[in-house]
């Protein structure tokens, strides 16, 4: 099984910058899209459904803002929008699907680069998703979350440590929140393939030439459930695929269908 994660900073954006002819190419069993920034309404779907992808889509309130989908190719058993949170669910953020052997949560982690207001907002998220996965772990063994986590969590998962040291994304609670989170029983799936690879990223800013000069953060990522590491085959990242502001990421397993 092989799945792709995308922040598409605007599927249709995505799309207009040659997105679906790279899936035409490729294999992939389930697509999570991040980051879509439309409704049902806005998505060419006859081009998933042509792919024999079921889609659920959850977009934001706010039009032009936020929101996720997932296609499968794989049939699943249930699927689930939300975390039962007000604010979080009203920007489409995250999406569960469960399968007969496994389940994904496909989610867009909120930003805190706006100001002390939405950094408080986040740290909130990262509360509330976590007591929601260790619910979902209660009743599901073998479990995948990929997405746009918005935090770097390690010196060599950044261009500039240092220099970010104090900017959200990079914040010492932020990194502690994936250590603890990792510690709880979860894989990071690309360290678990490449322990030691340095300069391999997923997002760069659109500002200072940054992508081309290759500054910038891992802050894209697929954590699996400990129990799912030995079915691990690759993770890694698309770095010359260039559809958004973000790589498309990947992760195939073995024995999970």
């Amino acid at each position: 099984m092989k799945i792709l994660s995308l922040n598409c900073n605007g599927i249709r954006s995505a799309t207009s910058k040659g997105l679906h002819e790279f899936l035409q190419k490729e294999d992939f069993d389930i697509l999570c899209f991040q980051e879509i920034k439309a409704n049902s309404k806005d998505i060419d779907l006859s081009f998933y459904k042509s792919m024999k992808y079921q889609e659920i889509i959850f977009s934001a309130e706010k039009k032009g803002y936020s929101g996720t989908a997932v296609f499968s190719k794989t049939k699943y058993v249930d699927s689930k929008v939300g975390i039962n949170h007000t604010l979080f669910d009203g920007e489409g953020r995250v999406i569960t699907l469960y399968f007969k052997n496994f389940s994904i949560v496909n989610a867009y982690f909120p930003s805190g680069t706006s100001g002390e207001e939405r950094q408080s907002q986040k740290m909130i998220f990262l509360d509330k998703i976590k007591s929601y996965l260790d619910n979902l772990k209660k009743s599901q063994s073998n479990i995948i979350l990929t997405g746009d986590i918005n935090i770097a969590h390690r010196e060599v998962d950044i261009h500039d440590p240092k220099g970010n040291k104090n900017n959200s994304g990079f914040l010492p609670t932020e990194r502690e929140w994936i250590d603890l989170f990792l510690d709880s029983g979860w894989v990071d799936g690309f360290r678990f393939c490449n322990p030691i690879l340095k300069d391999t990223y997923t997002w760069w800013t659109y500002r200072f030439s940054a992508r081309s000069k290759n500054k910038g953060w891992r802050i894209d990522y697929f954590f699996v459930s400990e129990n799912l590491k030995n079915n691990i085959k690759e993770c890694n990242v698309y770095t010359s695929k260039i559809f958004s502001d973000h790589a498309p990421i990947y992760l195939e397993l073995t024995g999970v269908k």
